[in-house]
């Protein structure tokens, strides 16, 4: 079996465009990934397209030799957009290499570990009490046992500090007061405190709620600050989703600087790096809480590594059952009472909804900072 080329597909779903990756063969099996949309989107479609002469000719079930050419011969390997690229076409080729076997693309990551893999999702809401009415419609309807909100205010950049923490307590008490034992939390403040300490003053504050975890109270470039908030809080810390490959998990590790890791599939490296970067952790006892932000393809293939991961804790996940993301695939995988349930279909089990990338074409994307008291650029 050889590749004969590779397509991309960029389309918008609400406020993020998604990158698709399609591999074709010779023998008439097609392979699909997704590819993360760090910001310059046709940037990653792009450095796909330019893999693609790389791969021509090349067998596609040689999946471990195809990643270290691709990251190896990089001019400067590593990096979001190539690492983006790279971890699209390597789902699409364990994609591929499943069908032609016969077999889900778990079974050749090692198996199952568990039947089905838990979910949660964040409910949003500009109020805390719009923030729990949500919760509580998403806990009674679908039956999650997990949410994930942003414990800051959303104007916490315009208040002072001891305020900001008043507010924070507030939610969390008001959350766990409304949604009970039952249902975990974990906290999101998206890296937007800069000192430590006022991080690890955050984490003191919530600790007494038991949050599932606080994920990123700091930026994740400085493994050795995070560190220091880790050896101080009470509760677990989660980080990962900005980090690339395995090299870049060992140097967080080895600090000891995060309870619980997050990558993400669509661009740590794929599932090829995917399953290392687990192994890493579990040798430290750490948790995988991957990150999963983007389209009904990127769940699939987290669910196919989740059932296969021993220190698997829970999932990210969106409502891929509703419009506008179950137009985007043939079927998302089954979704009830807060759990994934896969299908036992050959490769990634999935096909791309090609129609609908084309009446939704990409649109530029640039971030909105939020304002500050003195107007300048918010460190986030």
């Amino acid at each position: 079996m050889k590749i004969t080329g590779i397509e991309t597909y960029l389309t918008v779903v609400g406020r993020r465009n998604l990158c698709f990756v399609k591999v074709h063969t010779d023998q008439g099996l097609s392979g699909i990934g997704e590819a993360y949309s760090v910001g310059p989107d046709l940037a990653t479609a792009e450095t796909v397209d330019y893999f693609a002469e790389w791969l021509a000719g090349e067998d596609p079930q040689d999946i471990e030799g195809i990643w270290q050419k691709l990251y190896i011969g990089s001019r400067f390997p590593g990096g979001s957009v190539i690492n983006s690229a790279i971890s699209g076409i390597d789902q699409a080729l364990w994609d591929i290499k499943g069908q032609a076997l016969g077999v889900p693309v778990y079974q050749l990551l090692g198996g199952r570990c568990r039947q089905k893999v838990r979910v949660y999702q964040n409910p949003g809401g500009s109020t805390p009490e719009e923030t729990l009415a949500n919760a509580q419609r998403l806990v009674q309807e679908h039956g999650f046992t997990a949410i994930k909100t942003n414990p800051l205010p959303p104007n916490h950049h315009t208040l002072s500090w001891p305020e900001t923490l008043r507010q924070v307590e507030h939610k969390f008490a008001l959350l766990r007061d409304g949604l009970g034992g039952a249902v975990e939390i974990a906290l999101d403040p998206h890296a937007q405190l800069l000192e430590p300490v006022r991080a690890i003053e955050l984490c003191q504050v919530v600790a007494p709620f038991r949050p599932l975890f606080v994920e990123e109270p700091l930026r994740p470039e400085n493994i050795e600050a995070m560190a220091e908030v880790r050896a101080k809080s009470a509760a677990p810390i989660a980080t990962g989703e900005m980090l690339y490959t395995k090299w870049a998990f060992r140097d967080l590790l080895r600090a000891r600087a995060a309870d619980i890791i997050q990558p993400d599939v669509c661009c740590c490296g794929g599932l090829t790096e995917l399953k290392k970067i687990a192994a890493l952790a579990e040798a430290d006892y750490v948790s995988i809480a991957p990150h999963n932000p983007m389209g009904p393809l990127a769940t699939a293939v987290n669910a196919h590594f989740a059932l296969t991961a021993p220190t698997f804790l829970i999932l990210e996940y969106h409502l891929d059952h509703e419009p506008p993301r179950r137009d985007l695939v043939d079927e998302p995988v089954a979704f009830s009472e807060g759990y994934l349930t896969l299908f036992d279909r050959p490769g990634l089990g999935m096909a791309l909804n090609e129609a609908y990338f084309e009446a939704h074409p990409y649109k530029p994307w640039r971030r909105a900072l939020p304002k500050t008291r003195d107007g300048s650029v918010p460190f986030i």
